[in-house]
């Protein structure tokens, strides 16, 4: 089985109730996330989202470049259950608009500049699969929607909750 990372974008009122009962926001998460591989709704209208199994390179390459929010693991805990591999946890809104207009002034030519793979090798980056150059293109594809899904996310005040799964 596969570490994926995974996004669900919420109103302030649901981060409110998720905090108070997150069994609540575990279904709403999952319901979110049956209906919309249904019909794949655009990134920047999505309100799930998924980096599959790059969240661990993302992170990596986001650390090097001293990214100001941690948008791989989140930032404040939701609750001590396991999702996954572990608790979710949340940004607010303002570190979600901080996101998204860091995300926007970043490319991801910028992110692996000067990156050699034996780095994430060494780093022990998951999945370990670091032993070319071409490696690195590994999660490009996914950097663009997921800048849209931030910037999409911080046009409504939306909060994140942010979990491996």
């Amino acid at each position: 089985m596969s570490m994926n990372g995974e996004y669900l974008r919420v109103t302030p009122a649901e981060l409110d109730r998720a905090l108070k009962d997150p069994a609540w926001a575990l279904d709403l998460a999952e319901e979110i996330q049956d209906a919309e591989e249904e019909h794949e709704p655009a990134p920047n209208g999505a309100r799930h989202f998924t980096t599959h199994q790059t969240w661990d390179l993302l992170g990596f390459l986001l650390r090097r470049s001293a990214f100001p929010v941690d948008i791989v693991h989140g930032e404040e805990p939701l609750a001590a259950d396991d999702w996954g591999y572990g608790p979710p946890q949340y940004l607010t809104p303002d570190r979600v608009r901080l996101a998204a207009d860091t995300l926007h002034q970043t490319t991801y030519d910028q992110l692996i500049q000067g990156v050699d793979p034996s780095e994430l090798t060494e780093a022990e980056i998951y999945p370990r699969i670091w032993d070319s150059s071409t490696s690195l293109e590994w999660a490009r594809d996914l950097f663009t929607p997921l800048t849209e899904f931030f910037q999409g996310a911080a046009s409504t005040g939306h909060a994140m909750l942010i979990w491996l799964d």
